[in-house]
This record gives structure tokens, C-alpha cells and sequence, in this order.
């Protein structure tokens, strides 16, 4: 897949972490665009995430990856928009089942349960694994209330 535009979105809880992983995606050639916080002091995480959300859900950008304390207010703020489909995943292997089953566009992570380097494998993991449509396409057609 090699998404190579990914838009960021965090609260204070996630900074550190989100300037982590940008300046690490930068470095392998990923256009980022980050729609903040740009610091700890407190701020609420849905002010950050729908802009993020909303590039992806209005096909601006490739992918997003969001990030608050617990990972689950930035990942249900995000599935609030049309064509988004956020995943929370704290591993790898559920990182690679939110692209492989679910063709999750979103990344949500629970920055205060993860380490640099586990986020950074499973941001890998994400970015590098491929939907395998078939059975799957049918589930995900069926996930928008009409």
C-alpha cells in the first residue's frame, strides 16, 4: 500500500508521541500534514481529531493517525465521518487486522499504554499492510447506517 500523505491529530496526552512518529515518518519520506496540539498544556482532543478525520474522510489525505491518552476519544471522534474507518490498536498484529479486514484508514493510538518503539512497529505495520478485500469488501459495505 506505501500510503505516502498522512495527516496527524493528537491531544496533550499524545504530543510527545505524535512528534515522535512525524518527525520518524518524515525522515522516510512521508508527506505530513499536523493539525496539532503543538504542546502538553491541556486542550480537548476532539478539536484536534476532526480536522485530521475530515481530511481523510473527504479523500485530502491518505491516512490519519490520532492519538490521545487512551487512544478510544481519538478513534470515536474520527468514525464519526463518512469513509473513515479508525482502528485503535496497542500491537502490531491488531494493527495489521484493522488494514488487512477492516481496510481501517485511521490509526488511533493509546499514547499512554504504548512506547516509542511499539507505536513505531505498529504504525509500520499499518502503513505497510494491504486490505485483502474478497469476504471483507461485503462486511465493510455494510458498516454505514443508511
Amino acid at each position: 500500500m506505501d500510503k505516502r500523505f498522512i495527516v496527524l491529530g493528537c491531544d496533550h496526552a499524545g504530543y510527545e508521541l505524535k512528534e515522535f512518529l512525524k518527525n520518524w515518518l518524515q525522515d522516510m519520506g512521508y508527506e505530513i500534514r499536523d493539525y496539532g496540539t503543538f504542546s502538553n498544556e491541556s486542550v480537548d482532543y476532539p478539536d484536534f481529531i476532526h480536522p485530521a478525520a475530515k481530511s481523510v474522510s473527504e479523500n485530502e489525505a491518505d491516512m490519519a493517525i490520532v492519538i490521545c491518552g487512551s487512544g478510544n476519544g481519538a478513534a470515536m471522534t474520527a468514525n464519526k465521518y463518512g469513509n473513515v474507518r479508525a482502528a485503535l490498536c496497542w500491537n502490531k498484529e491488531i494493527s495489521a487486522l484493522a488494514r488487512q479486514h477492516n481496510d481501517a484508514n485511521v490509526l488511533a493510538l493509546p499514547a499512554r499504554f504504548l512506547n516509542f518503539n511499539e507505536a513505531k512497529e505498529i504504525v509500520r505495520t499499518f502503513l505497510n499492510t494491504d486490505f485483502e478485500n474478497e469476504r471483507h469488501s461485503r462486511r465493510i459495505e455494510k458498516i454505514p447506517v443508511r
